[in-house]
């Protein structure tokens, strides 16, 4: 079942099972992937998007939702951040399994050696080759400077 079929399911479920915080972010969820295909029909690409990209707006509002929540706690909202964090745990249960440090170390050594990259100008084709195997799986704004101390 792909990611658009599962997010429906769990959010017909949620409707029968009158779960309003639940039903509440799946369907932000749906919005946020209906706005990416407006955009994408906007700039004359195809309308349909693909799981990858489905991922990466997760992981998006999943990184949001932390920053909130993080200002939140900070503000002594706490009230605010406790809904901001139950809508992480929604989100999170259509990503894949995070990698664990010692998971993308591995993974940057083995894209480091699959492109040839030798030095800090080869950080574009290691990234790519991240992105394309592992979208959902881990955070690039921490795996960057973890390429560039292998490669610097």
């Amino acid at each position: 079942m792909d990611l658009r079929s599962r997010l429906n399911a769990a959010l017909k479920d949620a409707m029968r099972a009158k779960e309003a915080d639940r039903l509440s972010t799946l369907r932000l969820i749906n919005a946020a992937i209906k706005d990416r295909e407006i955009a994408a029909r906007g700039d004359g690409e195809d309308p349909g998007i693909s799981d990858d990209e489905v991922l990466a707006i997760l992981g998006k509002m999943v990184k949001q939702r932390q920053e909130s929540a993080r200002a939140y706690e900070e503000g002594g909202r706490l009230e605010l951040a406790e809904k901001e964090l139950a809508e992480v745990v929604v989100i999170e249960e259509f990503l894949p399994r995070q990698l664990d440090a010692a998971e993308c170390e591995q993974a940057v050594t083995d894209a480091i050696a699959e492109t040839g990259a030798e030095s800090i100008r080869d950080m574009g084709k290691v990234m790519a080759v991240l992105k394309g195997r592992y979208t959902g799986q881990m955070d690039f704004g921490k795996v960057g400077p973890l390429v560039k101390g292998k490669l610097g």
